[in-house]
């Protein structure tokens, strides 16, 4: 059984709509409609609009039938594509160049080993708050991991508002073959003002795959045990 978010077809669909007819109408307002920005949009829109699930074609069939419902939820949905594409014309992440074309990039046909999410919690050791302003590394073989796509950061910056959570997703590894295991080695090191360097060392199994993974998806997560950083001198335990 599966199921699937019926408003995301919405949004996708409205999106990329929108879009292709500001491109017909000449882009009067100059923004820039490349892939990045239509995912960046859809993922505003999708943010702030209610989920639909269904798991079977009877859903699609009620669905269906729900129309005078369906189509103010349309207008609601049109009117947060133009909003999402404003902003996010306006906050455009600086460390990605974007390009135009609305082709999103090819996904890889050979077989690679699918590094999953690597997802954890940073706290300080004295009072036991989630920490922010600090930056943590993700390292294998004594270099800096490239990421998936520039959605991703290595180093990752810790705010407040993600309460001491940072996330990696690396790059698929080149694989000789399906189906082959192996275990990778990374280490994480994690600076803080006032606090110790904590380099905390680990290992990921993976089995190698034809093709590299297309999306986040939560299954595919490897969740680090939680991390505490310690003043100079304070007593340090590995929790």
């Amino acid at each position: 059984m599966e199921l699937h978010n019926t408003t995301e077809d919405m949004v996708f669909a409205k999106v990329e709509t929108v879009f292709d007819s500001i491109v017909r109408e000449g882009n009067p307002e100059n923004f820039c409609l490349c892939y990045q920005c239509r995912m960046d949009t859809a993922c505003y829109v999708l943010n702030r609009t209610e989920p639909r699930y269904i798991v079977s074609n009877r859903g699609v069939a009620r669905i269906e039938q729900e129309n005078l419902q369906r189509q103010q939820k349309d207008a609601d949905i049109v009117a947060l594509v133009h909003e999402g594409l404003k902003r996010v014309n306006h906050n455009q992440r600086p460390d990605v160049h974007l390009a135009g074309g609305a082709v999103p990039p090819p996904a890889a046909t050979t077989p690679v080993f699918n590094i999953p999410t690597i997802v954890g919690r940073l706290f300080s050791g004295t009072n036991f708050a989630p920490l922010s302003n600090a930056r943590a590394k993700l390292h294998r073989n004594g270099e800096l991991v490239s990421m998936k796509d520039n959605n991703w950061q290595n180093p990752y910056d810790l705010v407040s508002n993600t309460k001491g959570t940072f996330t990696f997703w690396p790059t698929p590894i080149p694989a000789a073959a399906e189906d082959i295991h192996k275990i990778f080695e990374y280490s994480i090191k994690i600076e803080a003002p006032e606090f110790e360097t904590l380099i905390h060392f680990f290992k990921i199994p993976v089995i190698s795959e034809i093709q590299s993974a297309a999306a986040y998806s939560m299954g595919r997560t490897f969740k680090l045990p939680d991390l505490y950083m310690f003043p100079p001198g304070g007593d340090e335990e590995d929790l």
